[in-house]
């Protein structure tokens, strides 16, 4: 108590403002959050308000056009990211080049859990075609990354289906594998994955001239000790069964 038998006031918090961009940096990560948890139609503004502490006509400062406004604008930062995570640099085996953007992509996946799917497979009441379009280009830089990883600058079409398959392959795996309850463990799932992509590599060469060339270069840098040295030990055995074929 002070000297007139009230007590004394408590300072506040200092009010921090935030910038523009910081505020909606904020309230986007707040959207990621709710949905990496839920369907996009089943997340409020009022959920979005409460998640970043603010005012629900704050949400809609930055956001005028509502939630298809806020779902289209956390769907394209969480699609940067992912094209984020095939940007490798050109150094080492092409297989530890994919086993590192693996690593990353799946590690948002984990991160996103049941989200990923509203947040990048569409089925969702708040898809449209902006939206679908956003998906379709992290596939499609994802595919040129590995392409320019392949030295492909023009590839063929049989080259680019077989990297464009791939990339579907990785998209559905990481769906089965989180209904799988997220079995087989994160680094057994990646090396599956790189795995197929050599398989599909070497099929396509096996009628793609261009195909042929940037798989031989691909191969000539691997490493006995690596994954495409392992996968050939654990393929003889098996290939050897089939000799009767030739």
């Amino acid at each position: 108590m002070n000297g007139s038998g009230t007590a004394p006031a408590v300072p506040r918090p200092a009010y921090r403002r935030l910038s523009v961009e910081q505020r909606r940096s904020q309230l986007l990560t707040a959207a990621l959050g709710l949905f990496a948890q839920r369907a996009p139609e089943d997340v409020s503004l009022d959920d979005v308000a409460a998640a970043a502490q603010v005012s629900r006509p704050l949400v809609y400062r930055y956001f005028p056009g509502g939630k298809q406004q806020l779902y289209e604008a956390a769907l394209r930062s969480a699609a940067d990211i992912l094209e984020g995570c095939f940007d490798e640099p050109e150094d080492g085996p092409l297989t530890q080049r994919l086993g590192r953007a693996l690593d990353r992509y799946l590690a948002f996946v984990d991160e996103h859990d049941a989200g990923f799917s509203a947040l990048l497979q569409g089925g969702s009441v708040v898809e449209t075609a902006r939206t679908s379009a956003i998906v379709d280009e992290v596939r499609r830089t994802a595919a040129e990354q590995i392409l320019h990883h392949l030295g492909a600058a023009s590839p063929s079409p049989r080259l680019r289906m077989a990297v464009r398959t791939w990339i579907t392959a990785v998209e559905a795996a990481s769906l089965i594998w989180l209904d799988e309850e997220k079995q087989p463990p994160l680094d057994e799932l990646r090396d599956w994955l790189v795995d197929h992509f050599v398989a599909l590599l070497t099929a396509t060469a096996a009628t793609d001239e261009q195909a042929g060339r940037v798989a031989r270069s691909a191969l000539a840098r691997e490493t006995a000790e690596g994954p495409v040295g392992r996968l050939a030990r654990r393929i003889l055995p098996i290939a050897a069964d089939a000799a009767h074929l030739l």
